[in-house]
């Protein structure tokens, strides 16, 4: 088996990054990572995520992801556009949070972003969906940054977004299925659903 891909407890193969069978990380990569999705909450949930992922490690960021989701409430876009100065004041306490100002000031504009935009944040996800003939046959296959992130990143950017760079729209284009970046080899690299 590649280096890149291994074998579960129960007998999946899997990206090698999602570590043991019946993790938290295993479970999200079965059931989340790459899985094509247009969910208004899921997709501000993956790119508040990527907000807070830069300049940190992915581990770090999905460690504290339950910490976010309950200070974000959920990440319901409308509830995170009703937040105040108050609530960034209360968050940046929060340590189970990520206590960056910056960064919990961001989701809440972002939210107001995703509220209030045209086109709506699902329906610029259809226009930068990409396919692919075959899975990357390894990780090293796998790009940080490509031009339709980088065009994707400049339309977030043009609406208002803020902490969106065409490597962390990469990442949200991995998490929520707009590209599958699943290894050749793991159960979830062919014949899941695409857009």
């Amino acid at each position: 088996m590649d280096n890149d891909v291994v074998l579960g407890d129960d007998g999946k193969p899997r990206c090698a990054w999602a570590g043991a069978a019946g993790s938290e990380l295993a479970d999200y990569h079965d059931e989340v990572w790459g899985t094509p999705t247009e969910d208004p909450t899921a997709l501000f949930e993956a790119l508040t995520l990527g907000v807070f992922e830069v300049g940190m490690s992915w581990r770090i960021i999905f460690g504290k992801r339950e910490g976010l989701r309950k200070a974000f409430k959920g990440f319901d876009p409308t509830h995170v556009a009703a937040m105040t100065d108050r609530d960034v004041d209360r968050l940046v306490q929060d340590t189970s949070t990520i206590r960056s100002r910056g960064k919990i000031r961001a989701t809440i504009d972002n939210a107001r972003v995703a509220v209030s935009a045209s086109p709506t944040l699902p329906e610029l996800t259809r226009m930068y969906v990409v396919r692919r003939n075959r899975p990357p046959r390894s990780e090293a296959e796998v790009p940080t940054v490509t031009p339709q992130a980088e065009a994707f990143a400049k339309d977030l950017k043009k609406q208002g977004y803020r902490f969106v760079g065409p490597t962390s729209i990469y990442a949200f284009m991995q998490n929520v299925g707009m590209v599958n970046d699943h290894v050749r080899g793991c159960f979830r690299a062919a014949g899941h659903p695409q857009r």
